[in-house]
């Protein structure tokens, strides 16, 4: 995954692209309990959902503040970073400063600059767990300010795609994978964000060993809200059902998947979603992740436009004998043409959609 890093008063701001690379930067091994797709088959029967296919942009900001990495000041080693001295590490969240709970980074940087170099008391998490340090920020004399060397990241955005749609609510879920911080590997843990209209502008194929990319830019209509972050997927809802997707169909569970021929959905132009051909191999009943079974591209069209799966594809929906079966998720490095998709039920039970609304 590739982020663009910003240098922004005192703090790092990321902009994370929404990939399907296999990197750390997707959440391997990262585990998080999910009910088992193979103990309740039948859990989905009868529900029908709209498959996506289309763009969406998320912007979205973080609950607290991440640490994403040190940096020595003037004079000092690490062993002597304020930060690093007090206990804090990197993936700590900072939750709290002296009792009151931070809006954002840039509150951070405005208490630590005004803090006269006086002993800071803050609330973080580690792994899940509160913790609590006393920080002590040094005083830059090159900058004329006090700092207490560290890196942190409080918001993001980046563009992907939709995987469903539940009719009468506009719930959707989308990627197939959670976001993840590119610097720690770390799911990010999102306390609120929008969901913007996309309008693709290119697409850069991808070839062995460098992947590609799926490029557009956020229109500026706000047109739902991000609810949460899983590693089988970003969940939200939409104001309005996005143009450009059809009927509802039914879903299949990991049991009607088969080795064969299927399609997935995807949007590469202006021309709006588009059906390409798909084989399936290899399946995994028993995966409780994103990586289900293997896929790999047939279609020559889509080979030819994006040399096979692409950043941005991310939760484009598969599609198998008529029913809704899962969604892409990751690319093999070292062959574009294939990669990974996730079961569409480990997908709603990340989402813990009632099945009563969903139907």
């Amino acid at each position: 995954m590739e982020n663009i890093k910003f240098k922004q008063n005192g703090r790092r701001v990321l902009v994370f692209a929404l990939c399907t690379m296999l990197t750390l930067a997707l959440c391997v091994g990262f585990f998080m309990p999910r009910v088992s797709a193979v103990s309740e088959l039948h859990k989905y029967d009868g529900v029908e959902l709209i498959p996506g296919g289309v763009p969406f942009g998320v912007k979205f900001n973080t609950e607290g503040v991440v640490i994403v990495g040190f940096s020595d000041l003037e004079g000092m080693s690490k062993s002597q970073n304020p930060a690093y001295v007090a206990g804090l590490r990197p993936k700590d969240i900072i939750k709290k400063v002296n009792g009151v709970a931070l809006e954002d980074a840039a509150e951070l940087t405005r208490v630590i600059e005004e803090s006269g170099g006086r002993e800071l008391n803050l609330t973080y998490t580690r792994a899940g767990q509160e913790k609590t340090a006393r920080l002590t920020p040094a005083y830059s004399k090159s900058e004329g300010k006090f700092k207490t060397g560290i890196w942190v990241r409080d918001s993001g955005a980046g563009i992907g795609t939709v995987t469903y749609i539940v009719p009468k609510t506009g719930e959707f879920g989308g990627l197939g994978h959670g976001i993840c911080d590119g610097e720690t590997g770390e799911l990010i843990p999102m306390e609120r964000g929008v969901v913007t209209d996309v309008k693709i502008n290119s697409v850069k194929k991808g070839i062995v060993g460098v992947p590609g990319e799926i490029k557009g830019y956020f229109g500026t209509d706000k047109c739902g809200t991000l609810k949460s972050n899983t590693d089988c997927g970003v969940f939200g809802a939409f104001s309005k059902v996005p143009n450009g997707v059809g009927k509802a169909m039914p879903i299949g569970n990991c049991d009607f998947v088969k080795c064969g021929e299927a399609e997935i959905l995807c949007t590469l132009d202006g021309s709006g979603r588009q059906s390409y051909k798909i084989e399936i191999s290899k399946i995994n009943r028993n995966a409780e992740g994103s990586k289900c079974f293997v896929i790999k591209v047939t279609d020559p069209n889509l080979i030819d436009k994006t040399g096979g799966i692409v950043q941005g594809m991310s939760g484009s929906p598969i599609i198998q004998n008529g029913k809704l079966v899962g969604a892409v998720t990751h690319v093999m490095i070292n062959d574009p043409t294939v990669g990974y998709g996730i079961f569409i039920e480990n997908m709603l039970n990340a989402a813990n959609i009632p099945m009563a609304k969903a139907s």
